[in-house]
């Protein structure tokens, strides 16, 4: 069986989006064979070689002020110069991305979409959410996944008045475990289907 690494590169100022990146993280490693790296966008500037490496990267910022946080930004332009100047070294990988906001939508597609956007700058394949929303009918719950509705990622809310260690609630971490988990499912299917036409990884 082929091994597959992913890379879970994000920002998190109060420890929210961090949670976050470590359901991410739970997901990925629950595939066999799947390797996750977890680093924050100032780690991740010091790892341009690891990250050349992996077979995809799912990347996360909390929703500030109706995008992403000034320090994702950075890290996004750092790699303008870091990675697409060297030859284009994250083309064809897999790409993914979640973030959290205080309110419940919080304009966090406004992020989902910079980072997406980010993606395809460097030719990457965009890996959806692909969960129907759930808490959208009488029948429906917040403790369901996909609770707040997002196609294009995973999505969190947190209260702005509760710390790290409450929020996210359960339903928006399992979310993100998901979302690592597809990501790495579908890494390890492109590596099988690489290993058996003998393409080189």
């Amino acid at each position: 069986m082929p091994t597959v690494r992913i890379a879970i590169v994000y920002h998190s100022t109060y420890g929210h989006t961090a949670r976050q990146a470590q359901a991410v993280c739970a997901g990925v490693e629950q595939v066999p064979g799947a390797q996750a790296l977890l680093m924050t966008t100032d780690e991740a500037q010091t790892r341009w070689d690891e990250l050349n490496l992996v077979d995809g990267i799912i990347f996360g910022s909390p929703t500030y002020m109706a995008g992403v946080s000034a320090a994702f930004k950075t890290f996004q332009e750092a790699s303008s110069h870091a990675v697409l100047a060297q030859g284009r070294a994250w083309q064809d990988k897999l790409a993914a991305g979640f973030t959290n906001s205080g309110a419940l939508a919080g304009d966090k597609l406004a992020s989902l979409m910079q980072i997406a956007l980010l993606a395809a700058q460097h030719g990457m394949h965009w890996v959806n959410v692909a969960l129907p929303p759930t808490n959208n009918s009488s029948q429906g719950s917040d403790q369901e996944l996909n609770r707040l509705g997002f196609w294009l990622g995973a999505a969190a809310q947190s209260n702005v008045d509760q710390s790290a260690d409450v929020v996210p609630p359960e339903s928006d971490l399992a979310t993100a475990r998901h979302l690592g988990q597809r990501v790495a499912a579908l890494a390890m299917q492109l590596a099988r289907g690489k290993a058996s036409l003998g393409i080189a990884a």
